[in-house]
């Protein structure tokens, strides 16, 4: 194990060993646990009782938070002249279609998000190899792959973000900075755990929230007590 930094005994001296925090508790200690000197991103760890590799499992969704997530997202358009403007006026960073077809096969992936039309699937749908294992292929389930491209790109520059469960049953996902305030965290905390609970398989058995975790960037694990967040 990796020899610990004066600051990083501090942050692991102010959690209480075995303690399972309130999710408002939490928000707050994350902020005093944080020793990094730029402004660290807040994370959650929500692991699920259920199995991934089943397709009636299967837990993907989309959150909007309240707050954003302090982060700037680049918006890659891939739409034809007709939504160009649409897609320019609501904030997206790069817009076209084969000219940025040709860079992606070239390898260039310099963006956060795209989103597309169902009508340019044709030609962004070959951009799998590239796309899929950088978690960047649109798709109509996470609302990057849709019509309204205004809308689209609007929303996620405000905070809307795309979510899913890994192989090991844990959704991982950023809420914010740590130069938020602490009821701001709370506030987009406690959207991504409903918006979760919602999406509960009704092929899932037993316990589905088996644990929740906050931490910033290199910050230790908070554990939280499911019940503060009205689970």
């Amino acid at each position: 194990m990796a020899k610990l930094t004066k600051n990083q005994k501090k942050a692991h001296a102010k959690i209480e060993a075995g303690k399972a925090y309130s999710l408002k508790d939490a928000a707050a200690l994350v902020k005093e646990i944080t020793t990094t000197k730029f402004d660290a991103s807040v994370d959650i760890d929500v692991s699920l009782g259920v199995d991934p590799r089943k397709a009636n499992q299967m837990v993907r969704g989309i959150a909007t938070l309240p707050h954003g997530t302090g982060k700037t997202v680049r918006v890659l358009a891939l739409v034809t002249p007709d939504k160009e403007e649409e897609a320019k006026a609501a904030g997206a960073d790069f817009v076209g279609l084969d000219e940025y077809v040709a860079k992606i096969e070239g390898g260039w992936t310099d963006v956060d998000i795209i989103i597309t039309t169902p009508a340019c699937m044709a030609k962004v749908g070959k951009l799998g190899r590239v796309l899929g294992p950088r978690n960047l292929m649109p798709n109509p389930k996470s609302g990057t792959v849709t019509n309204e491209v205004g809308k689209a790109v609007t929303e996620v520059k405000a905070g809307k973000i795309d979510f899913k469960v890994d192989k090991t049953g844990i959704i991982h996902a950023s809420i914010g900075k740590v130069s938020f305030p602490a009821d701001k965290i709370y506030e987009n905390a406690m959207e991504i755990i409903s918006v979760i609970s919602k999406l509960k398989p009704s092929a899932a058995k037993g316990t589905y929230f088996k644990s929740i975790h906050v931490s910033s960037t290199m910050s230790p694990g908070i554990a939280i007590e499911t019940k503060s967040a009205g689970i």
